[in-house]
């Protein structure tokens, strides 16, 4: 299968490799040609993992949005959620009827790259999807090396517009065979484990990050007290999955920790064993930040508002963080009062989730 991954990440160069070692034709697409220079030079990616080191020729690097996207069947996204507004900009001349864009994990991306890229004039009919993690545990080495921890063994995924589900789910399960349906875009965002896992870490080890040059939130900084307020956290999330009416299973994060039930499996030793976590975040350019609080975490608590259920822990995160980022997280641009989808009663943003705004 054609297969275009948009980024320069983590995931993407894992993605890439992964991909393509499994026969898939890849298109690797970054839009900075000197970041892209090693792997345009030696047409490769250099993967490690579990079965050792080996160099994954790759079909295509490209800084050019246009040539990456060509034929493609799948578009997968393993890059933040930040950068989600400028890529729909640059793919809205080149997306093509019957395409799936994958993103991996969305923070409800489907529905906002899915209308800028309408509102841009692009009326091709393009299926939207969104998962709850990446699909691996990566850390690149260096600009052709990434180290592949874990692969995920199990990935719910929301569509956009739901009722194209059966076509996006085929053509992803092509590529990942552990993607499962749980339904619409907003429960596909609703599995995101970003904005559960990484924001009490970041608020809770607030200090340990600025004072050490490198700090290792899932070794050191996850404590019981930590782990207390996590649980918690996705409590709420679970809690709000069932007021909207979404089916089990909603993957409690706990499970992350003590069995091998979650999405990565039994990851969590794997992860801190490998040290790629020990590193230096910045609490102010960091994507847990940046990413899985200011935007995920944030439309979660205003889903929360709007669907009515209690969710202090969020809000409680979100104004910690948003006090020492000196903002108001309550009025990110991913809530669904930014989105205008607030003033929609349940009836009408499943209508809308179901039946696309003309897509």
């Amino acid at each position: 299968m054609k297969i275009a991954i948009l980024g320069g990440g983590h995931g993407c160069y894992a993605a890439a490799a992964d991909l393509s070692e499994q026969g898939h034709e890849v298109r690797l697409w970054r839009r900075d040609r000197e970041a892209l220079r090693a792997v345009l030079d030696a047409g490769s990616i250099l993967l490690k993992d579990a079965d050792g080191a080996r160099d994954v020729p790759i079909a295509m690097a490209t800084p050019d949005m246009g040539r990456a996207l060509a034929g493609a069947q799948l578009v997968l996204l393993p890059s933040p959620a930040t950068a989600q507004a400028d890529i729909a900009r640059l793919m809205a001349p080149h997306l093509q009827d019957g395409q799936v864009v994958f993103l991996a994990p969305g923070t409800f991306g489907s529905f906002v790259m899915a209308r800028m890229v309408r509102e841009a004039g692009n009326g091709a009919e393009v299926t939207w999807a969104e998962t709850g993690t990446l699909p691996y545990l990566a850390r690149k080495h260096s600009e052709r090396e990434v180290n592949l921890t874990v692969r995920a063994v199990r990935l719910p995924t929301g569509v956009y517009p739901a009722r194209r589900a059966e076509h996006a789910l085929a053509v992803i399960r092509s590529a990942y065979p552990s993607v499962h349906g749980c339904g619409d875009a907003l429960s596909g965002a609703l599995m995101n484990a970003g904005p559960i896992i990484h924001p009490p870490l970041i608020v809770m080890n607030a200090a340990p990050l600025q004072h050490f040059e490198r700090w290792d939130i899932h070794n050191e900084g996850t404590q019981p007290a930590v782990r207390a307020v996590t649980d918690r956290l996705d409590q709420e999330r679970i809690a709000l999955r069932e007021a909207l009416g979404y089916a089990a299973p909603h993957y409690p994060l706990a499970d992350h920790y003590r069995n091998d039930q979650w999405m990565y499996g039994d990851a969590h030793k794997k992860l801190v064993k490998s040290g790629d976590w020990r590193e230096n975040i910045d609490l102010h350019q960091h994507r847990y930040v940046t990413e899985d609080t200011e935007l995920g975490l944030a439309f979660l608590a205003s889903v929360a508002r709007w669907a009515g259920t209690d969710a202090p822990i969020a809000h409680g995160l979100l104004a910690v963080t948003g006090g020492f980022l000196g903002r108001d997280l309550r009025r990110g641009p991913r809530t669904l009062e930014s989105l205008g989808l607030h003033s929609l009663d349940r009836r009408g943003l499943q209508e809308q989730l179901h039946e696309g705004s003309g897509l």
